[in-house]
């Protein structure tokens, strides 16, 4: 059986490649404000990843705007703009197949602050100082 080395949750070198260079497409496009929708008129928009599918027919955009502010006008805009998006990636991009585009808000920021939020928690940093002595004195 052959074997195949995947990285980052599955997916092939193939997929993170084309996921890497179609974010860079999306963000240049995104940052020149070339797609022109009201909803993104003034928006600063980070593309985080793009995830595609193993048959790089389909991919997903992961946004966050800046400050997180209008999020769903935002998504709603960019779900307007994909085949302009599409376009600018067939000409930008040498694929055979242009994916599909979705997308998708970024929810690790949100999860990364729960997260931090809890570690700042007085009886969590209790137990990690506790923890640690544990650790020194062993």
């Amino acid at each position: 059986m052959p074997r195949r080395d995947h990285e980052a949750g599955g997916r092939s070198q193939r997929q993170l490649r084309v996921g890497e260079e179609l974010r860079h497409v999306l963000a240049r496009v995104l940052e020149r404000h070339e797609l022109r929708d009201p909803a993104l008129q003034d928006a600063v928009v980070t593309v985080t990843e793009v995830r595609v599918s193993p048959d790089l027919k389909n991919a997903t955009a992961f946004i966050m705007p800046l400050g997180g502010r209008q999020r769903e006008e935002i998504l709603v805009g960019l779900r307007r703009g994909a085949p302009f998006l599409r376009g600018v990636i067939a000409r930008e991009v040498k694929l055979r197949f242009v994916p599909a585009l979705s997308f998708e808000l970024d929810t690790s920021f949100d999860h990364a602050n729960r997260i931090s939020e809890l570690l700042q928690r007085p009886e969590v940093a209790r137990d990690l100082d506790a923890s640690s002595k544990d650790e020194d004195g062993a």
